[in-house]
């Protein structure tokens, strides 16, 4: 049997927040761009497949295998940051200071935005023939949709704004869910799946991801959205960004660490403070940057 029990996975968890504490931030920056790439083709796919097929749950079902492969692959997505680097803080009873939580966050957010800005461009290039020709219908739902993420909510006021963030939180709930699954499995099919379901609960209800919206507001605009750069930051990114942090770092991350951890034996706490050097590589990450 692959499966890992609770307790182990609290130590994943944990081991894996530690690592992440110590990668130099070039490679933040390199891993989060993969990622934001990934997630930015992913999507695209997704409603394309929407699209084609009339049916927005068959991309859903497709969308996962973006997270997957940037999950499996060892890259940098900040929503699952927000779950695993508090509980690596909170365990390290002080070596691990706030500064150098957002620092690591601050790099990983770079890189997931200048990499699904960058498929943004290249997608929008490729299916406006250069900006030669017209905008087919994928190009046309991803405007409305990016659109619908920006002004749909500045039309509603505070409303729109608790709305927005409320459904932000309620996707990292689940994304970084699906990321803390993946530690319940040591085989790359149970990862995969485990991956899979919390990923298609989110993106099938249409709720907020930073990364996702990373990808999607920026190629509508290119594509011709009504929606400026103020209104992209002020109506989506910025509180889609900290509600993602609530969902995951209360609702998943230090949940399950606390529920978890504080019923450990003492034999059983196996991960090692936070080092100035990170410990032997565990599953994909090395040490030696």
């Amino acid at each position: 049997m692959d499966y890992v029990k609770p307790l182990g996975v609290v130590e994943s968890m944990l081991a894996y927040g530690t690592v992440k504490l110590n990668v130099p931030p070039r490679h933040l920056v390199i891993r989060g761009m993969l990622a934001g790439a990934y997630l930015g083709i992913a999507t695209s796919m997704a409603v394309t497949a929407a699209v084609e097929t009339g049916l927005w749950i068959v991309g859903s079902l497709l969308f996962p295998f973006g997270l997957a492969l940037a999950v499996l692959l060892g890259t940098e997505i900040i929503t699952g940051s927000f779950a695993l680097l508090p509980c690596a803080a909170v365990e390290s009873k002080g070596q691990v200071g706030m500064r150098r939580i957002l620092a690591n966050w601050g790099w990983v957010f770079l890189g997931n935005l200048l990499g699904s800005t960058l498929y943004a461009l290249l997608f929008a290039l490729c299916i406006t023939t250069a900006w030669d020709g017209t905008v087919p219908p994928v190009g046309a739902k991803l405007i409305a949709m990016a659109e619908a993420k920006t002004n749909y909510y500045a039309a509603h006021g505070s409303a729109g704004l608790l709305t927005v963030f409320t459904k932000a939180v309620l996707c990292n709930w689940m994304v970084s869910l699906a990321v803390v699954a993946a530690f319940a499995s040591t085989s790359f099919t149970g990862k995969l799946f485990a991956i899979w379901g919390p990923t298609v609960l989110f993106f099938s209800q249409g709720f907020e991801h930073a990364v996702v919206n990373m990808f999607v507001i920026p190629v509508g605009m290119l594509l011709g959205a009504n929606v400026t750069a103020p209104a992209w930051w002020l109506w989506n990114q910025i509180p889609v960004t900290l509600g993602n942090l609530v969902g995951g770092m209360l609702f998943t991350g230090l949940a399950i660490y606390l529920t978890h951890r504080t019923a450990m034996p003492a034999a059983s706490q196996a991960v090692p403070a936070v080092q100035p050097h990170p410990a032997p590589a565990q599953q994909g990450y090395s040490p030696s940057f």
